[in-house]
């Protein structure tokens, strides 16, 4: 798993890279959650198109970004590019009810601007 971090239009795209399951990339992974959490990023796009697989490990990273950046005021979150096997495990865990989800990087952006709605979102998602 690859995790690179980014300024970008304002906001911090995570473009992530590989699969995200259990095993010795958990310290990896803490420490590139810490990290964003550093950055204090309001608004937050993580680029999953090139992410094979998404284990519990995976899940509990997303869902650590996800809470981190919306408790902030104005904070906004778009994970985008989710491949069908990635997609189903945001069905199975329901996240994909909560966490908004954009085709690709472009659409993600928009989403984060508020320019766009995002395609999976709750009800309880609304664009400012």
């Amino acid at each position: 798993m690859q995790i690179d971090i980014e300024q970008l239009d304002r906001a911090c795209v995570l473009r992530c890279k590989g699969r995200f399951v259990a095993g010795p990339e958990m310290e990896y992974m803490q420490t590139k959650l810490d990290e964003i959490k550093r950055l204090a990023c309001i608004r937050v796009l993580a680029d999953f198109h090139d992410v094979t697989a998404v284990g519990s490990m995976g899940v509990a990273f997303i869902v650590g970004i996800y809470t981190s950046v919306m408790r902030k005021p104005g904070g906004r979150f778009v994970l985008a590019g989710a491949c069908p096997l990635v997609q189903h495990v945001l069905d199975l865990t329901r996240l994909s009810t909560v966490i908004p989800q954009a085709a690709d990087l472009a659409s993600g952006l928009d989403v984060l601007r508020g320019e766009a709605r995002s395609s999976t979102a709750s009800e309880s998602f609304s664009a400012p």
